[in-house]
């Protein structure tokens, strides 16, 4: 079974690692990668190279950013990457048998629509889910509209799928991907993290990633100045570590307020990209998790971690009880440290997108869709 995986960004690239892995190794699948988007960026630290040290071929390269993160940028970044893939698919259509798309980037988008016209197979990951503070719950359901198998994480969007597409066939709740990455990886230890990445997190860290809001973009700016503030309370008793936001309208405002309080303040650090092993084990040596990125709804509670959940970003997602969402507030995010601190609130350690071996019920399913084609 030949199938091609698009990947446009490290995070995309670490939930999909341990499917890759299996299919790697599964003499029945041959795989194409297909990176395109951040991953060829200098300035979002070409995680192409990642996915080459982790042992993969990368068969197609595509660059189709745009320079900027105005909304025109966007928009143009999108219509760039349908151009770009139309000549790519109309040479792989009679060569690949489905194509894995995951979630719910605008640049994800932009690909698969452009394969559409070639009715190319299109495998989605983590459909149904509601993001309603970005533009992504948008292409997150076109991205269903367009693809002929639907893989969810939870059943509660398998159903909602189901109602969107008209049919339950081909939509199956096979759990979070990434989560097979806590069963597959040899996290690091504090000593190999320090050796590795130069942070020392036996001193108590607090992991901050802070996405733009892309339905209310003209308060990103002041969003980020409020946690300036908060982070220059907090690091008067913890270490924070930012990990920089992805390539959306206003992002790079963003990395801007943050790489001054990254450059007078030693105990705030940022970091560009920790590769899927680097961010997992800093998660698991972290005290906790502040800010709205997806890997706080989808994987912290696997740590057995508390997030701090700021803002509408990932509003309308499934949660697990280790979230308190606060808005984008000084007091209130503090408020909610406090109660951290406080050890009275009581975590029972279940992650509602977990189910076990995810990537071997996806390989299995994707046999006997090839099988009975």
């Amino acid at each position: 079974m030949k199938i091609a995986v698009l990947t446009s960004s490290r995070a995309d690239y670490g939930i999909y690692l341990p499917l890759l892995k299996k299919l790697e190794a599964d003499d029945f699948f041959e795989l194409e990668i297909i990176a395109f988007g951040t991953h060829l960026s200098t300035f979002h630290g070409y995680t192409l190279q990642q996915i080459r040290q982790d042992g993969f071929n990368v068969t197609h390269k595509l660059e189709t950013l745009i320079l900027g993160d105005s909304e025109i940028a966007i928009a143009n970044a999108i219509g760039n990457t349908i151009t770009r893939f139309s000549g790519l698919w109309e040479g792989l259509r009679e060569k690949i048998n489905l194509v894995l798309a995951l979630g719910d980037r605008y640049e994800m988008f932009a690909a698969v629509a452009a394969s559409t016209p070639f009715n190319i197979p299109i495998a989605h990951f983590h459909g149904g889910e509601t993001t309603l503070g970005a533009i992504d719950n948008k292409f997150r359901h076109a991205i269903s509209q367009m693809s002929t198998l639907h893989f969810t994480s939870t059943e509660a969007y398998a159903n909602r799928v189901s109602a969107m597409i008209g049919d339950t066939a081909n939509v199956f709740n096979v759990g979070a991907l990434s989560l097979d990455n806590l069963m597959d990886f040899s996290l690091l230890s504090l000593e190999a993290f320090q050796q590795q990445f130069n942070i020392d997190l036996r001193f108590p860290t607090i992991l901050t990633t802070f996405h733009p809001e892309t339905v209310d973009i003209e308060k990103n700016v002041v969003y980020a100045q409020k946690l300036v503030e908060v982070f220059e309370q907090l690091a008067t008793r913890y270490q924070v570590v930012i990990t920089m936001p992805n390539a959306d309208t206003l992002g790079g405002a963003i990395r801007e307020v943050f790489k001054k309080i990254i450059g007078t303040n030693d105990k705030v650090i940022g970091v560009e990209n920790f590769g899927t092993l680097g961010y997992f084990s800093c998660i698991k040596h972290c005290r906790f998790l502040l800010g709205n990125t997806s890997s706080g709804i989808i994987e912290a509670a696997s740590f057995g971690k508390f997030v701090i959940n700021i803002g509408n970003r990932q509003k309308g997602r499934a949660r697990s009880r280790n979230i308190f969402d606060v808005p984008i507030e000084r007091e209130a995010i503090l408020n909610a440290v406090a109660m951290i601190e406080d050890h009275n609130y009581k975590f029972d350690g279940k992650n509602a997108y977990f189910q076990k071996n995810s990537s071997q019920k996806v390989v299995n399913l994707l046999k006997a869709f090839y099988v009975n084609q």
